[in-house]
Protein backbone atom coordinates (compact mmCIF):
# COMPACT_ATOMS: atom_id res chain seq x y z
CA UNK A 1 0.00 0.00 0.00
CA UNK A 2 1.48 3.34 -1.04
CA UNK A 3 0.37 6.82 -0.02
CA UNK A 4 0.97 9.81 -2.26
CA UNK A 5 -0.11 13.40 -2.71
CA UNK A 6 -0.81 14.52 -6.25
CA UNK A 7 0.18 18.13 -5.41
CA UNK A 8 -0.19 19.72 -8.84
CA UNK A 9 -2.10 19.42 -12.10
CA UNK A 10 -0.48 20.44 -15.40
CA UNK A 11 -2.37 23.29 -17.06
CA UNK A 12 -2.24 21.32 -20.30
CA UNK A 13 -4.42 18.63 -18.68
CA UNK A 14 -7.07 21.22 -17.79
CA UNK A 15 -7.02 22.61 -21.34
CA UNK A 16 -7.46 19.16 -22.85
CA UNK A 17 -10.11 18.04 -20.35
CA UNK A 18 -12.26 21.16 -20.73
CA UNK A 19 -11.57 21.58 -24.48
CA UNK A 20 -10.35 25.15 -23.96
CA UNK A 21 -9.25 27.34 -26.85
CA UNK A 22 -5.74 28.71 -26.32
CA UNK A 23 -5.59 32.32 -27.55
CA UNK A 24 -1.89 32.67 -26.65
CA UNK A 25 -0.15 29.61 -28.15
CA UNK A 26 3.16 31.45 -27.87
CA UNK A 27 3.08 31.04 -24.08
CA UNK A 28 4.71 27.84 -22.82
CA UNK A 29 1.86 26.10 -20.97
CA UNK A 30 3.96 23.04 -20.10
CA UNK A 31 5.77 24.99 -17.38
CA UNK A 32 2.54 25.92 -15.57
CA UNK A 33 1.24 23.69 -12.76
CA UNK A 34 -2.08 24.27 -10.99
CA UNK A 35 -1.95 23.78 -7.24
CA UNK A 36 -5.44 24.72 -6.03
CA UNK A 37 -8.90 23.36 -6.89
CA UNK A 38 -10.55 26.70 -6.13
CA UNK A 39 -11.07 29.37 -8.78
CA UNK A 40 -11.50 33.13 -8.68
CA UNK A 41 -13.68 35.66 -10.50
CA UNK A 42 -11.54 38.82 -10.23
CA UNK A 43 -14.23 41.50 -10.22
CA UNK A 44 -12.86 43.06 -7.02
CA UNK A 45 -9.27 42.79 -8.17
CA UNK A 46 -10.06 44.52 -11.47
CA UNK A 47 -11.65 47.30 -9.40
CA UNK A 48 -8.41 47.65 -7.44
CA UNK A 49 -9.15 45.70 -4.23
CA UNK A 50 -6.26 43.26 -3.72
CA UNK A 51 -6.63 42.22 -0.08
CA UNK A 52 -6.72 38.40 0.38
CA UNK A 53 -6.25 37.88 -3.37
CA UNK A 54 -5.01 34.33 -4.06
CA UNK A 55 -2.76 34.49 -7.11
CA UNK A 56 -2.49 30.70 -7.45
CA UNK A 57 -6.13 30.19 -8.44
CA UNK A 58 -7.48 29.83 -11.96
CA UNK A 59 -8.91 33.22 -12.94
CA UNK A 60 -12.32 33.30 -14.66
CA UNK A 61 -13.69 36.23 -16.67
CA UNK A 62 -17.47 35.97 -16.81
CA UNK A 63 -20.20 38.31 -17.97
CA UNK A 64 -19.84 40.66 -14.97
CA UNK A 65 -16.07 41.05 -15.31
CA UNK A 66 -16.22 41.41 -19.08
CA UNK A 67 -18.95 44.07 -18.90
CA UNK A 68 -17.02 45.95 -16.21
CA UNK A 69 -13.85 46.06 -18.30
CA UNK A 70 -15.80 47.27 -21.33
CA UNK A 71 -17.47 50.01 -19.28
CA UNK A 72 -14.21 51.41 -17.85
CA UNK A 73 -12.19 53.86 -19.93
CA UNK A 74 -9.02 52.26 -18.55
CA UNK A 75 -10.38 48.69 -18.68
CA UNK A 76 -7.53 47.40 -20.82
CA UNK A 77 -4.94 48.94 -18.49
CA UNK A 78 -6.66 47.33 -15.51
CA UNK A 79 -6.49 43.97 -17.23
CA UNK A 80 -2.84 44.47 -18.11
CA UNK A 81 -2.06 45.18 -14.46
CA UNK A 82 -4.01 42.11 -13.42
CA UNK A 83 -1.95 39.95 -15.80
CA UNK A 84 1.24 41.15 -14.10
CA UNK A 85 0.26 39.67 -10.72
CA UNK A 86 1.74 36.20 -11.30
CA UNK A 87 -1.50 34.33 -11.98
CA UNK A 88 -1.43 30.89 -13.69
CA UNK A 89 -4.00 31.59 -16.43
CA UNK A 90 -7.17 33.47 -17.38
CA UNK A 91 -10.24 31.80 -18.88
CA UNK A 92 -12.81 33.89 -20.77
CA UNK A 93 -16.28 32.29 -20.75
CA UNK A 94 -19.13 32.63 -23.28
CA UNK A 95 -16.62 32.98 -26.15
CA UNK A 96 -16.04 36.63 -25.29
CA UNK A 97 -13.77 38.55 -27.64
CA UNK A 98 -10.38 39.45 -26.16
CA UNK A 99 -8.66 42.68 -27.13
CA UNK A 100 -5.35 42.26 -28.93
CA UNK A 101 -3.63 44.57 -26.43
CA UNK A 102 -4.65 42.18 -23.63
CA UNK A 103 -3.35 39.19 -25.59
CA UNK A 104 -0.04 40.96 -26.20
CA UNK A 105 0.29 41.81 -22.51
CA UNK A 106 -0.47 38.18 -21.64
CA UNK A 107 2.28 36.99 -23.99
CA UNK A 108 4.74 39.40 -22.38
CA UNK A 109 3.79 38.25 -18.87
CA UNK A 110 3.72 34.55 -19.82
CA UNK A 111 0.08 34.15 -18.78
CA UNK A 112 -2.06 31.91 -21.03
CA UNK A 113 -5.39 33.36 -22.15
CA UNK A 114 -7.95 30.59 -22.65
CA UNK A 115 -11.54 30.65 -23.85
CA UNK A 116 -14.65 28.50 -23.61
CA UNK A 117 -18.18 28.75 -25.00
CA UNK A 118 -19.69 27.53 -21.71
CA UNK A 119 -21.53 29.80 -19.33
CA UNK A 120 -19.55 30.96 -16.33
CA UNK A 121 -21.52 29.05 -13.69
CA UNK A 122 -21.49 25.71 -15.50
CA UNK A 123 -17.81 26.03 -16.37
CA UNK A 124 -16.87 26.90 -12.79
CA UNK A 125 -18.80 23.93 -11.39
CA UNK A 126 -17.20 21.54 -13.87
CA UNK A 127 -13.67 22.82 -13.21
CA UNK A 128 -14.02 22.73 -9.42
CA UNK A 129 -15.40 19.18 -9.50
CA UNK A 130 -12.60 17.94 -11.77
CA UNK A 131 -9.83 19.79 -9.94
CA UNK A 132 -11.01 18.47 -6.56
CA UNK A 133 -10.57 14.93 -7.87
CA UNK A 134 -7.20 15.63 -9.47
CA UNK A 135 -5.76 17.34 -6.38
CA UNK A 136 -7.33 15.04 -3.80
CA UNK A 137 -5.09 13.09 -1.37
CA UNK A 138 -4.27 9.79 -3.07
CA UNK A 139 -2.92 6.33 -2.43
CA UNK A 140 -2.52 3.06 -4.30
CA UNK A 141 -3.57 -0.35 -3.03
CA UNK A 142 -3.23 -3.93 -4.24
CA UNK A 143 -6.72 -5.13 -5.14
CA UNK A 144 -9.52 -5.25 -7.70
CA UNK A 145 -12.29 -2.66 -8.02
CA UNK A 146 -15.59 -3.66 -9.66
CA UNK A 147 -18.90 -1.86 -10.12
CA UNK A 148 -21.54 -4.32 -8.88
CA UNK A 149 -25.14 -3.08 -9.22
CA UNK A 150 -23.83 0.48 -8.95
CA UNK A 151 -21.90 -0.22 -5.74
CA UNK A 152 -18.13 0.08 -5.83
CA UNK A 153 -16.76 -3.20 -4.47
CA UNK A 154 -13.04 -3.26 -3.69
CA UNK A 155 -11.79 -6.85 -3.47
CA UNK A 156 -8.57 -7.26 -1.47
CA UNK A 157 -6.52 -10.19 -0.21
CA UNK A 158 -3.15 -11.86 -0.58
CA UNK A 159 -1.67 -12.35 -4.03
CA UNK A 160 -3.06 -15.45 -5.79
CA UNK A 161 -6.12 -15.85 -3.56
CA UNK A 162 -8.56 -15.34 -6.44
CA UNK A 163 -9.37 -11.63 -6.68
CA UNK A 164 -8.99 -11.40 -10.46
CA UNK A 165 -10.92 -14.63 -11.01
CA UNK A 166 -13.80 -13.28 -8.92
CA UNK A 167 -13.73 -10.06 -10.92
CA UNK A 168 -13.80 -11.97 -14.22
CA UNK A 169 -16.85 -13.96 -13.12
CA UNK A 170 -18.58 -10.71 -12.08
CA UNK A 171 -17.83 -9.22 -15.50
CA UNK A 172 -19.37 -12.28 -17.18
CA UNK A 173 -22.45 -11.72 -15.03
CA UNK A 174 -22.86 -8.18 -16.40
CA UNK A 175 -20.90 -6.06 -13.92
CA UNK A 176 -18.09 -3.65 -14.77
CA UNK A 177 -14.35 -3.67 -14.13
CA UNK A 178 -12.68 -0.50 -12.91
CA UNK A 179 -9.20 -1.74 -12.04
CA UNK A 180 -7.29 -4.99 -11.57
CA UNK A 181 -4.17 -5.52 -9.44
CA UNK A 182 -3.52 -1.83 -8.63
CA UNK A 183 -6.26 0.59 -7.56
CA UNK A 184 -5.62 4.32 -7.23
CA UNK A 185 -7.77 5.78 -4.45
CA UNK A 186 -8.52 9.49 -4.13
CA UNK A 187 -10.24 11.17 -1.21
CA UNK A 188 -12.54 13.73 -2.85
CA UNK A 189 -14.47 14.52 0.37
CA UNK A 190 -14.76 13.40 3.98
CA UNK A 191 -17.41 10.90 2.86
CA UNK A 192 -16.26 9.85 -0.59
CA UNK A 193 -13.39 7.77 -1.93
CA UNK A 194 -13.00 7.42 -5.69
CA UNK A 195 -11.11 4.47 -7.18
CA UNK A 196 -9.56 4.31 -10.62
CA UNK A 197 -7.02 2.37 -12.63
CA UNK A 198 -3.51 3.46 -13.63
CA UNK A 199 -3.48 4.44 -17.30
CA UNK A 200 -1.03 1.66 -18.21
CA UNK A 201 -3.15 -1.23 -16.88
CA UNK A 202 -6.62 0.18 -17.55
CA UNK A 203 -9.16 -2.46 -18.70
CA UNK A 204 -6.65 -5.32 -18.39
CA UNK A 205 -6.85 -8.35 -16.07
CA UNK A 206 -4.03 -10.75 -15.22
CA UNK A 207 -5.07 -14.41 -14.86
CA UNK A 208 -2.46 -16.82 -13.62
CA UNK A 209 -1.89 -19.60 -16.13
CA UNK A 210 -3.47 -17.59 -18.97
CA UNK A 211 -1.80 -14.19 -18.85
CA UNK A 212 -3.16 -10.74 -19.67
CA UNK A 213 -6.63 -10.32 -21.14
CA UNK A 214 -8.25 -7.14 -22.46
CA UNK A 215 -11.67 -6.95 -20.83
CA UNK A 216 -12.97 -4.16 -23.06
CA UNK A 217 -12.05 -6.08 -26.21
CA UNK A 218 -13.39 -9.44 -25.04
CA UNK A 219 -16.60 -8.34 -23.31
CA UNK A 220 -17.35 -4.94 -24.85
CA UNK A 221 -17.27 -1.33 -23.74
CA UNK A 222 -20.21 -1.90 -21.34
CA UNK A 223 -18.00 -4.19 -19.21
CA UNK A 224 -15.58 -1.45 -18.06
CA UNK A 225 -15.58 2.01 -16.53
CA UNK A 226 -12.83 4.44 -15.56
CA UNK A 227 -13.79 5.57 -12.05
CA UNK A 228 -16.07 4.38 -9.27
CA UNK A 229 -16.90 5.44 -5.73
CA UNK A 230 -15.74 2.83 -3.22
CA UNK A 231 -18.69 1.70 -1.12
CA UNK A 232 -17.61 -1.69 0.19
CA UNK A 233 -14.43 -3.70 0.78
CA UNK A 234 -14.43 -7.49 0.53
CA UNK A 235 -11.25 -8.96 1.95
CA UNK A 236 -10.61 -12.54 0.84
CA UNK A 237 -8.66 -14.78 3.23
CA UNK A 238 -7.84 -18.45 3.60
CA UNK A 239 -10.37 -20.49 5.60
CA UNK A 240 -9.23 -21.02 9.19
CA UNK A 241 -11.02 -23.87 10.98
CA UNK A 242 -10.05 -22.49 14.37
CA UNK A 243 -11.43 -19.03 13.73
CA UNK A 244 -14.96 -17.94 14.61
CA UNK A 245 -16.48 -16.02 11.68
CA UNK A 246 -19.32 -13.50 11.91
CA UNK A 247 -22.56 -15.22 10.92
CA UNK A 248 -25.08 -12.49 11.73
CA UNK A 249 -23.51 -9.21 10.61
CA UNK A 250 -25.04 -7.11 13.37
CA UNK A 251 -21.80 -5.19 13.85
CA UNK A 252 -20.13 -3.41 10.96
CA UNK A 253 -16.39 -3.75 10.48
CA UNK A 254 -14.41 -1.03 8.75
CA UNK A 255 -11.12 -0.40 6.99
CA UNK A 256 -9.55 3.06 6.93
CA UNK A 257 -8.27 4.65 3.70
CA UNK A 258 -6.96 8.23 3.80
CA UNK A 259 -8.94 8.87 6.98
CA UNK A 260 -12.26 7.61 5.54
CA UNK A 261 -13.93 4.50 6.94
CA UNK A 262 -15.32 1.93 4.50
CA UNK A 263 -17.42 -1.10 5.46
CA UNK A 264 -15.30 -4.27 5.18
CA UNK A 265 -16.36 -7.94 5.07
CA UNK A 266 -13.74 -10.64 5.67
CA UNK A 267 -14.75 -13.58 3.46
CA UNK A 268 -13.11 -16.99 4.16
CA UNK A 269 -12.18 -18.90 1.00
CA UNK A 270 -12.63 -22.64 0.63
CA UNK A 271 -13.46 -24.94 -2.34
CA UNK A 272 -17.05 -24.68 -3.53
CA UNK A 273 -17.72 -21.06 -2.52
CA UNK A 274 -18.96 -18.91 -5.42
CA UNK A 275 -17.15 -15.62 -4.90
CA UNK A 276 -19.09 -13.76 -7.60
CA UNK A 277 -22.46 -14.51 -5.99
CA UNK A 278 -21.05 -13.60 -2.58
CA UNK A 279 -19.85 -10.24 -3.95
CA UNK A 280 -23.22 -9.61 -5.59
CA UNK A 281 -25.08 -10.40 -2.39
CA UNK A 282 -22.77 -8.19 -0.35
CA UNK A 283 -23.29 -5.29 -2.80
CA UNK A 284 -27.08 -5.63 -2.70
CA UNK A 285 -27.01 -5.89 1.09
CA UNK A 286 -24.87 -2.75 1.23
CA UNK A 287 -27.42 -0.90 -0.92
CA UNK A 288 -30.29 -2.11 1.28
CA UNK A 289 -28.56 -0.76 4.37
CA UNK A 290 -28.12 2.62 2.67
CA UNK A 291 -31.87 2.60 2.00
CA UNK A 292 -32.59 1.90 5.67
CA UNK A 293 -33.13 -1.86 5.73
CA UNK A 294 -30.79 -4.12 7.70
CA UNK A 295 -31.60 -7.83 7.27
CA UNK A 296 -29.51 -8.89 10.29
CA UNK A 297 -31.28 -6.40 12.55
CA UNK A 298 -34.68 -7.42 11.14
CA UNK A 299 -33.95 -11.07 11.99
CA UNK A 300 -32.68 -10.12 15.44
CA UNK A 301 -35.80 -8.03 16.16
CA UNK A 302 -38.02 -10.91 14.98
CA UNK A 303 -36.18 -13.37 17.22
CA UNK A 304 -36.43 -11.05 20.23
CA UNK A 305 -40.14 -10.53 19.59
CA UNK A 306 -40.68 -14.31 19.54
CA UNK A 307 -38.71 -14.71 22.77
CA UNK A 308 -40.73 -12.01 24.48
CA UNK A 309 -43.96 -13.55 23.21
CA UNK A 310 -42.96 -16.97 24.55
CA UNK A 311 -42.14 -15.53 27.96
CA UNK A 312 -45.53 -13.85 28.30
Amino acid sequence: MLNSDTGTVPLRNLIEKMALENLTPEVDIDRIELTMPDINRPALQLAGFMEDFDRERIQIIGNVEHSYLKAQPDGIERMKHFLSLGIPCVVFCRNFDVDEEILEAARNEGVPILRTAKTTSSFMAEVIRWMNVQLAPAMTIHGVLVDVYGEGVLITGESGIGKSEAALELIKRGHRLVSDDVVEIRKVSDDTLIGMSPEMTRHFIELRGIGIIDVKTLFGIESVKNTQQIDLVINLEEWDRDREYDRMGLEEHYVNYLGNKVVCHNIPIRPGRNLAIICESAAVNCRQKKMGYNAAKALYDRAMANINKTQE
